[in-house]
Parts: structure tokens; C-alpha cells; sequence
């Protein structure tokens, strides 16, 4: 299921095909160009509200991505529970772990182990403003979206 105010951008791929699966995308999304969001069989994937999918990430279940969230470009998550206002930045690899809310992964990082989790840093409030920036841009295509088709039916 994918929630009201969910930015879906181009080849995006969001499937839970495989017997038993499910992926569920809540409200105020922002699931960007070549995001792929897929569940093994009998797993989910829930990526909570205000969260941004970055450009070419692939999260795949079972996970759960909390509120807030940011997922850098080209990263990939993969059985982990990311806790609430985590950012994940750019090529990093998130597996088997669960992330504690508030922290940052940073660019390159390979966390697949609890304590490794344990050990990351807090989100400072400058990442903080980015990753409120990335949301608000793409929910404001949305909106944005939705006007100019509303003029074409009319």
C-alpha cells in the first residue's frame, strides 16, 4: 500500500510479488528516479511517514525504515530496522542490523553488525535541515503534480 502524499519518481520499482509479501509506504514519502523497494516472500517492508528514498537506493525487506528518515543515493538496506530521523547517506550498506533513531550512517559505511550500530554518531542539526529539505522538495512536486493535472481534466 502506498499512503496519500507519496512522491513516486521515474523507474521507481516498489513490488512485493513473492507469496506472503507486503510493503506498506506511508504518507508524505518521497520515494525518488530508480528506487527499488522489494520483499522476499513472507517478509515486509514498511517505510514510515516523511521519509525520503533516494535517488537509485534499494531497500529490500524484511526492514522497517522509521519516521524521518533519509536513504542516500545508491544505498541499499536489507533486513534491518532503522529507528526514527536516521540518515543513511550515499553508497552505504545497512544489513542485519537495527539502527538506533537520531544517528547518521555516512557515506561508504557497511554497518552489518549491532555493536557497529551502537557506535555511529548522532545527526547533527545541519543534516537534520537537509534531509527536511529533500522531503519538502519532492513533496512540493507532488502538489505541484496534482494542480497541473487538475487543470488538464478541467
Amino acid at each position: 500500500s502506498i499512503e496519500k502524499n507519496v512522491f513516486v519518481g521515474p523507474g521507481a520499482v516498489i513490488r512485493a510479488d513473492e507469496l506472503g509479501s507486503s510493503i506498506d509506504i506511508k504518507a508524505n514519502c518521497n520515494v525518488q528516479d530508480r528506487v527499488i523497494v522489494h520483499a522476499l516472500e513472507s517478509s515486509s517492508v514498511t517505510v514510515r511517514e516523511n521519509t525520503s528514498l533516494s535517488h537509485g537506493c534499494i531497500v529490500h525487506g524484511p526492514c522497517i525504515i522509521g519516521k524521518n528518515c533519509f536513504i542516500g543515493f545508491g544505498s541499499v538496506v536489507f533486513r534491518a530496522n532503522i529507528e526514527d530521523r536516521v540518515c543513511v547517506k550515499h553508497l552505504a550498506v545497512v544489513e542485519g542490523v537495527d539502527i538506533p533513531a537520531g544517528r547518521i550512517i555516512e557515506s561508504g559505511r557497511a554497518i552489518m553488525d549491532n555493536n557497529d550500530a551502537l557506535d555511529l554518531k548522532y545527526t547533527s542539526e545541519e543534516i537534520k535541515d537537509f534531509m527536511a529539505q529533500v522531503l519538502k522538495a519532492n513533496l512540493d512536486l507532488t502538489r505541484l503534480y496534482k494542480k497541473t493535472r487538475k487543470r488538464e481534466v478541467v
